[in-house]
């Protein structure tokens, strides 16, 4: 009835956000599910930031704020990559977003012209390939594996590299992998975006949770003529169990800052003013915060880690940071979306299937949730192997 826009044409639906929608589905209905899929933190928004939601609701705070978002907040995150990274920003160079997400998107959209390469490693983050689509790029996935850690090297950065390749996403620490780039890592990358003169955006949604002792990096830091090729991109979701409150946000180049607000102008207007005052509340909670949760997580790597190991088949990466374990399950003989439909199916255990990441032979489980589950849930994974693995 309806001729679609060409544009739709290669984007594929979110298979994280279909396959929990699915299982919150079913643990409506009454089955006990178990869902180690969304990446969304199981502790709740601190007490402060509530409070401060509180506050401005009975201050009125519900009117239309600046596009690019409210003064405060723009100051508060140049205070963050400061006082985290040592990189110095002015409010000039940061723009608020409706979550990271939006962050990275409105990156695209400004920054993408029609065919303009892409660059990402693979496995990627769901969304960075359909992002592209969108803008009417091409998306580049640079293959790593499991045994290398997961890390981008240069020599693979510049195997892939042809005339029209343009901007580079870094994601450290990984979703899906939990994978990290060192400052090593990074540099050789660097090296490789300053010669041939590639934008690079580096999301660093998960940069506190990193554990085993290492250090988050962010290539924005490494030299001035890097942080004037790079757009850092966080926000507060992860960090401070805020999913739902939609707040990101990215810094860079006051231009292309400002060319982000123009077209937020036309698309969302304002992140939602209340959620901007209580991000600005997260963002001054002490550092002590984010080390307990961080503590929190790496114990539940452990645990995951440990009991998907014995589960038949599945081999499991050891995360470096964020909160997923992600998993090589070639020897099961099954395919990624099969495994996942089945466990659901059957033992009632959500989890994400690779193919989705650009790794057929993979699936992801989220350790965003807590001890009792992770040990119930992969409990029934490992016995569900046990009948149907050979």
């Amino acid at each position: 009835m309806f001729k679609i826009a060409q544009r739709m044409s290669d984007v594929s639906p979110s298979a994280t956000l279909k396959l929990t929608s699915k299982a919150k589905a079913m643990k409506a209905k009454g089955l006990p599910v178990i869902s180690f899929g969304a990446g969304e933190p199981d502790f709740d928004t601190p007490a402060a930031v509530k409070e401060e939601a509180v506050r401005a609701l009975q201050a009125g705070f519900t009117k239309y704020t600046p596009t690019s978002g409210i003064p405060e907040l723009r100051e508060a995150v140049c205070r963050k990559f400061e006082e985290d990274q040592g990189l110095k920003y002015t409010p000039e160079n940061v723009v608020i977003s409706c979550g990271a997400k939006h962050s990275i998107y409105n990156l695209i959209q400004v920054l993408c012209d029609p065919q303009d390469e892409v660059l990402f490693s693979s496995p990627y983050w769901v969304s960075y390939p359909e992002m592209v689509y969108l803008a009417g790029g091409k998306p580049v996935a640079i293959e790593t594996t499991q045994k290398e850690g997961f890390r981008l090297t240069a020599e693979k950065l510049k195997s892939v590299l042809t005339p029209r390749s343009k901007i580079l996403i870094l994601n450290s620490p990984s979703n899906p992998t939990g994978g990290i780039l060192e400052e090593k890592d990074l540099a050789s990358l660097a090296e490789v975006i300053l010669k041939h003169n590639l934008i690079c955006i580096s999301d660093e949604i998960y940069e506190y949770y990193i554990y085993k002792g290492l250090k988050h990096s962010s290539i924005a830091a490494l030299s001035d003529e890097l942080k004037k090729r790079t757009f850092v991109v966080n926000g507060t979701s992860k960090s401070y169990s805020m999913t739902g409150l939609r707040v990101g946000y990215l810094a860079g180049d006051a231009e292309v800052v400002k060319k982000i607000g123009i077209l937020q102008d036309h698309s969302t207007s304002n992140p939602v003013s209340i959620s901007q005052r209580m991000a600005v509340a997260a963002l001054k909670l002490p550092k002590s915060y984010r080390a307990q949760v961080r503590e929190i997580f790496e114990k539940r790597s452990h645990l995951m880690q440990g009991l998907v190991a014995k589960a038949k088949g599945f081999v499991p990466f050891e995360a470096q940071g964020a909160f997923y374990v992600f998993c090589d399950i070639a020897r099961t003989g099954f395919d990624s979306e099969s495994l996942c439909d089945r466990l659901l199916e059957e033992v009632n255990v959500a989890a994400i299937p690779g193919k989705s990441f650009g790794s057929d032979k993979h699936v992801r489980f989220s350790f965003a949730c807590g001890e009792k589950d992770i040990e119930e849930g992969i409990q029934r994974v490992i016995g569900w192997t046990q009948k149907n693995v050979k």
